[in-house]
């Protein structure tokens, strides 16, 4: 049988198309038949009823008895879960208890007075027992002070130390940048003072303290001023104001001089109507001596031990000759440069000497300071000046009292 050209060849693309071939068509004979079966078939809503009905006569021949369960024939084996589960059983080894009462009727009870009072003892000794624990360890957990025994013996008899430990107020009157001294007037910053004090007498009730005002009398300035001192003396009416208030409230005061660019004599020479009084002392702060090129604020300054040996004997001098108790010379220090040749520092009789922990920081920092300014070498008498604002936090009369030697002087700034 040809099978004509190869799909796609030139003979291919070129023949004629070929003729479609006639339908095939079933015989005359069968058609007829079948056109004459499908006429006599019923609608196909009988038919619908029909196969129903035989589903249902075949439903009804293949269940079980009523009430009995189908269970199909597995070979005489008893059937089974896939996965047998275990049942949780509950044992008791005895009898459970009957359930009680929440509430019971003891409480409805009537006490006898003397059994009432007796009750009300006992739990007011409870609770005292309570409170006396509490205050044990809340005494436990406290810082443990040292308390400091008196110096003996002492370079200077008469002195307001080691009997007494001296508190001061720090700064320039009505200037509230340089020290709490300037935030208020000078009956407030007294009672604020007092207030203080007694919180270091609650901590150490051996040491009264004795309370002081510590005034700026030469302020340190940027430009050489006429005399090329590179200071302000604080007027002497000024100065003549808080002696005077000081006499009349029984408390110190203390003249703080900034050195500047004049020497130690000059300076404490010039308070000498203040320092004849006998409540009225000295303080040195060798921050802002300056040698030539040096400015204030730009560079941090020093006093030598020859410079603090000059101004102890000049105020022994002055306390024999005025015949006053001996005087408190303060000389302030946070960096170890500021008192050269410290290791000559040696305490004079007829005068106590204090060397003050000055700067504010953290408590860290400033233990770190105290350290190194009085534990390292220790001279004579200790103190630690505090800023309200600066110190964050604030170091607590109980924490200032563990300090290394203990202080006896503390200026709030």
């Amino acid at each position: 049988m040809s099978r004509g050209p190869k799909p796609f060849s030139s003979e291919w693309l070129t023949a004629p198309p070929v003729a479609p071939r006639p339908a095939r068509r079933l015989p005359a004979g069968i058609s007829q038949a079948l056109r004459f079966g499908a006429a006599r078939l019923p609608g196909e809503h009988a038919l619908t009823m029909t196969v129903v009905l035989l589903l249902v006569l075949v439903s009804l021949g293949a269940a079980s008895p009523r009430g009995e369960a189908h269970v199909p024939d597995i070979g005489g084996e008893e059937p089974r879960l896939a996965a047998p589960t275990p049942v949780p059983t509950l044992e008791l080894d005895e009898a459970q208890p009957a359930p009680q009462p929440t509430i019971t009727t003891e409480a409805l009870t009537v006490k006898s007075q003397e059994e009432a009072a007796a009750e009300r003892q006992a739990e007011a000794e409870r609770q005292a027992e309570i409170e006396r624990k509490a205050e044990e360890e809340r005494q436990a957990a406290a810082p443990k002070l040292q308390l400091q025994e008196p110096r003996t013996p002492t370079t200077t008899t008469d002195g307001l130390m080691p009997e007494h430990r001296i508190l001061t107020y720090y700064g320039f009157p009505g200037n509230n940048k340089m020290g709490v001294l300037g935030e208020h007037d000078k009956d407030e910053i007294l009672d604020q003072m007092r207030e203080q004090a007694a919180a270091y007498e609650a901590a150490d009730p051996s040491r009264p303290v004795l309370v002081g005002f510590e005034v700026i009398a030469s302020v340190a300035q940027a430009d050489e001023q006429a005399d090329g001192s590179y200071l302000l003396d604080t007027p002497a009416e000024l100065l003549d104001e808080y002696t005077d208030f000081a006499e009349e409230n029984d408390v110190l005061l203390f003249l703080d001089v900034q050195i500047g660019r004049r020497s130690i004599e000059d300076e404490i020479e010039g308070l000498r109507p203040w320092l004849e009084k006998p409540f009225v002392h000295l303080a040195l702060d060798p921050e802002f001596a300056m040698r030539k090129g040096e400015i204030p604020g730009e560079h941090i300054g020093q006093v030598d031990a020859a410079d603090i040996t000059f101004a102890q004997q000049w105020l022994v001098e002055l306390a024999d000759k005025a015949d006053i108790p001996p005087k408190v010379l303060i000389v302030h220090q946070f960096h170890y440069t500021m008192i050269e040749n410290k290791e000559k520092v040696a305490p004079v009789e007829g005068v106590q000497l204090v060397i003050d922990s000055d700067g504010w920081g953290t408590p860290e920092e400033k233990r770190a300071t105290y350290a190194v300014v009085n534990h390292q070498l220790p001279i004579e008498y200790f103190g630690v000046k505090l800023f309200y604002n600066q110190d964050v936090p604030l170091m607590t009369p109980e924490e200032i009292l563990t300090l290394d030697p203990i202080p006896d002087l503390i200026i709030y700034q």
